[in-house]
C-alpha cells in the first residue's frame, strides 16, 4: 500500500513551506538576489537547509517562483479592489489604495518586485516583463472604458498606462523610504490619484 501523509504532516509542511516563502521574500528584498544566501533564507525562517531542497532544486528556481507569487498576489489585490466600482475616479483610488496598502503593510513584496528583481538573473527577465504588462493592462482596461464613456479625451491608453505605472511605482518607492510611512499613506492616495486623473485629463460629469 502507498503511503500517504496524514493531514496533519501535510498541514505541517504546508506551514514549513509559507514561513520559508515569507522569510525569503525578506531575505530578497533586504539583501537582493546576489548577496542572499540559501542558509540567509533556512536561518531566518528557522527551517533546516534540507527542507528548502524538499521545495526548490536551488536559489533561483526559488526566486522565479517567488516572484511569480508575489506578483500574482499584489495582482489579485489590485483588480479585486477595482472591480465594482462605479466610476473612473473610483476605481482608480480604489487600485492605488490596494497597492499602497501592501506597499506599507508588507514593504518587503514591493521591495522584490522592484528593486530585488531588477537585473537579478537572465531567467526572470520574461517573468518581470509579463508582470510589467499585466500590471500596465489594469489601469489601461479602466483607461478604455473611460475612453468609450467619453470621460477622458482621445489618447494612446497602453502608452498613458505605461506613464501611470511608471509614475505610481516610483513614489510607492519613495514612500516606503520614509519613516512613518503608514501615516503618510492616506494623503499620497489622494496625490497620486488627483494626479493620475489630470495625467489622463478626466472630465468630471
Amino acid at each position: 500500500m502507498p503511503y500517504r501523509s496524514s493531514s496533519k504532516t501535510r498541514q505541517k509542511k504546508d506551514a514549513k513551506r509559507t514561513r520559508m516563502m515569507q522569510a525569503a521574500i525578506r531575505v530578497f528584498a533586504d539583501k537582493g538576489y546576489q548577496a542572499a544566501t540559501i542558509r540567509d533564507i533556512v536561518q531566518t525562517a528557522d527551517v533546516a537547509i534540507g527542507t528548502f531542497y524538499f521545495y526548490f532544486p536551488d536559489k533561483e528556481t526559488l526566486f522565479v517562483h517567488l516572484y511569480e507569487e508575489t506578483a500574482d498576489f499584489l495582482l489579485q489585490a489590485i483588480r479585486q479592489a477595482v472591480r465594482g466600482r462605479a466610476s473612473f475616479p473610483q476605481q482608480i483610488r480604489a487600485g492605488l489604495q490596494a497597492y499602497i496598502n501592501i506597499a506599507t503593510f508588507e514593504p518587503a513584496v514591493v521591495q522584490l518586485l522592484l528593486v530585488a528583481a531588477v537585473g537579478a538573473i537572465p531567467s526572470l527577465s520574461a517573468v518581470r516583463a509579463e508582470y510589467r504588462s499585466r500590471l500596465t493592462n489594469i489601469w489601461q482596461e479602466l483607461l478604455d472604458d473611460a475612453l468609450d464613456a467619453a470621460a477622458v479625451p482621445p489618447q494612446d491608453s497602453q502608452l498613458t498606462a505605461e506613464g501611470l505605472v511608471g509614475a505610481v511605482d516610483e513614489v510607492i518607492l519613495n514612500l516606503l523610504t520614509h519613516a512613518d510611512s503608514v501615516s503618510e499613506a492616506p494623503a499620497v492616495v489622494e496625490a497620486l490619484a488627483t494626479f493620475c486623473l489630470r495625467a489622463v485629463a478626466y472630465v468630471y460629469p
